[in-house]
């Protein structure tokens, strides 16, 4: 079986995306390992600092280590979004395929300094954790938005430059570059999400000779998506469209059995929910 690395260079060499999808529990874990299992395609679990407190740091990796193990299945767990080297440190001995500095808000020089810092000590520990990091603020939460996140815009003065990337991804010595190309964390809710700068997700691609990962994919069309692929992106971070699945399947079930009480049955339309969100993603990102 591929490591998460080869995966991803499989899939640039394809022209396809492998997804990513977060977890708060083990219903999203199972309903998003159902959906790849179907398909047969690779996917990367991914939990933020808020998730991975919730369900546990090395708790996350033993449940997507079990997984991969058992079935022999492409499978990863990624440190989504760690805003410390502290964190990004302790994701890497828990023993994470994968963590991300997000360090979006900060100076670039202090953005490069920390996410070299990341990288180094992944490298010293021989372990083959995969190190990425973000140029150009896109918000922070995977919501339901009224409005644009503060700090966040679609003018091309705000979103990453080819020349930056470029230097930052040889300042640090980074795996996975994530750039800010009109993309935002969350989902508008009257409105669709901004259109992405293919152009410039093109460039930033030949720029940064890295693969280039795609945050907040909630909410962005089909049509934008298979653009977006074709000019270079290899990974799409989706949260909040299964968030919202998810909740409205619990809501719903509640609403319509009261009486219920076994979690395992009031769980599973939420676990089925999610399956149907990812399996229409990962259909879409591996050209089926």
């Amino acid at each position: 079986m591929k490591n998460l690395k080869e995966t991803i260079a499989e899939a640039r060499e394809k022209g396809v995306s492998v997804g990513h999808f977060n977890i708060s529990n083990i219903e999203g874990l199972w309903g998003i390992f159902s959906a790849a299992r179907e398909l047969g395609v690779p996917v990367i679990i991914g939990v933020s600092e808020g998730e991975r407190d919730f369900v546990g740091v090395r708790q996350t990796v033993a449940l997507v280590k079990s997984l991969r193990e058992e079935f022999d299945y492409p499978l990863f767990a990624n440190a989504d979004h760690s805003y410390s080297f502290e964190r990004v440190k302790e994701a890497i001995d828990a023993g994470f395929d994968a963590v991300i500095f997000d360090g979006a808000k900060l100076p670039i020089e202090e953005n490069a300094r920390i996410t070299k810092q990341c990288v180094e000590y992944a490298r010293a520990t021989n372990s083959g954790v995969l190190v990425e990091a973000e140029l150009g603020y896109i918000g922070m939460s995977s919501k339901m938005l009224d409005s644009l996140p503060d700090g966040v815009g679609t003018d091309p003065a705000m979103l990453t430059k080819p020349e930056d990337a470029k230097r930052f991804v040889e300042d640090t010595g980074i795996d996975f570059f994530a750039p800010s190309v009109g993309n935002i964390h969350g989902m508008l809710k009257n409105v669709p999400n901004p259109e992405l700068d293919l152009e410039r997700i093109s460039a930033i691609k030949d720029a940064a000779g890295v693969p280039l990962v795609l945050h907040g994919g909630s909410g962005i069309s089909d049509e934008n998506f298979r653009q977006a692929i074709k000019a270079g992106i290899s990974i799409i971070h989706i949260n909040t469209e299964i968030r919202v699945a998810y909740r409205d399947a619990l809501r719903d079930f509640i609403v319509g059995n009261p009486d219920e009480i076994a979690p395992y049955r009031i769980m599973k339309p939420s676990v089925e929910a999610v399956k149907s969100v990812v399996l229409k993603r990962l259909q879409l990102f591996s050209g089926m």
